[in-house]
């Protein structure tokens, strides 16, 4: 009986620090990319955030990636808010807006306000614009401008390459090896939300 309320003590005490997001930030690309795959898992992850009953914000375009996540947030009745820079309005948007478009100077403040109205952030597929995103809020975590949880979609090993440069940075003695757990990453939407929801701050 004693081991039994411990058991629960512990289970309560899990679910206490569980964390629970209102608002995710998605880094995506503008293309869809080839393998269906990666379609398929922006879809998935939208469907995770509407279940979940959390609220989308990303960079605002209308295609690719950006479009099929922010699409399936919208649709399924979740808030959509999208960050664009002036100068990209006529390149990343092309029919009708999705949700709320905040338009901003420059890509510094695109990210800043991203940011700001997250509670956390997933990257999926992308190129260079979603690397560099991602790894600005990694060096973000590190230097304790933020406490929020980092995620990688790794669809279909898209990431095993960047991971594998993580580790030889620690292996080279370039990134600490309590700041390789900034990075949290899985295969699939549900199981990286899970991740996310129980990581802890160091």
């Amino acid at each position: 009986m004693e081991k039994e309320g411990d058991d629960k003590g512990n289970s309560m005490h899990h679910e206490k620090k569980k964390r629970k997001f209102k608002r995710i930030c998605v880094f995506c690309g503008s293309r869809a990319g080839y393998k269906s795959s990666f379609s398929d898992a922006a879809i998935e992850l939208g469907k995770q955030l509407v279940e979940r009953k959390v609220d989308l914000v990303y960079g605002g375009g209308s295609g690719g990636l950006m479009g099929l996540v922010s699409q399936t947030v919208f649709n399924g009745g979740g808030h959509v808010l999208g960050v664009m820079p002036k100068a990209l309005l006529q390149h990343e948007i092309s029919g009708e807006t999705i949700g709320e478009l905040r338009t901003v100077a420059d890509m510094h403040q695109r990210k800043s306000e991203m940011a700001k109205n997250a509670d956390a952030f997933i990257a999926l597929p992308g190129g260079y614009g979603t690397m560099e995103e991602l790894l600005e809020v990694i060096a973000w975590s590190q230097l304790g401008i933020h406490e929020k949880p980092v995620g990688l979609l790794n669809v279909d090993g898209y990431y095993n390459s960047l991971l594998a440069l993580f580790d030889k940075g620690v292996e080279e003695g370039f990134i600490l090896s309590s700041a390789r757990h900034i990075v949290l990453s899985a295969d699939t939407p549900q199981d990286l939300i899970i991740k996310m929801e129980v990581y802890i701050y160091i």
